[in-house]
């Protein structure tokens, strides 16, 4: 501010625009306001990932089936895939249950 002078810039207009915000598929994240949360509230997130967690340990044993019985379109390979994918979603689930236990007891350490 010189003198009393504020300039008024329109910051938006001024951003060179490129190739990903004319897809329709990819949200332009360019100086866009956040009114409401996108996800919902915390009960349904975590309901969410334990489904997302649940799904992911049977679809091994879907596919060890439908290898079983012959199928065409299952690969051992998918299978042994999606068993990498099953054995890591274990490792981030224990890891974070063991994080909130963490954080829980060091919250409980704290001296009012």
């Amino acid at each position: 501010m010189i003198n009393g002078f504020t300039p008024n810039y329109d910051l938006e207009a001024r951003i060179q625009h490129t190739k990903l915000d004319s897809l329709g598929e990819i949200p332009s994240a360019r100086m866009n306001r956040v009114e409401e949360p996108s996800t919902g509230d915390f009960k349904s997130v975590m309901s969410g990932l334990v489904e997302g967690m649940n799904e992911s340990m049977n679809a091994p044993d879907n596919l060890m089936k439908d290898v079983m019985t012959g199928s065409q379109n299952v690969d051992i390979h998918d299978v042994m895939v999606a068993m990498s994918k099953a054995e890591l979603t274990v490792n981030i689930a224990t890891t974070a249950v063991g994080k909130v236990i963490q954080a829980y007891d060091k919250i409980m350490q704290i001296q009012i």
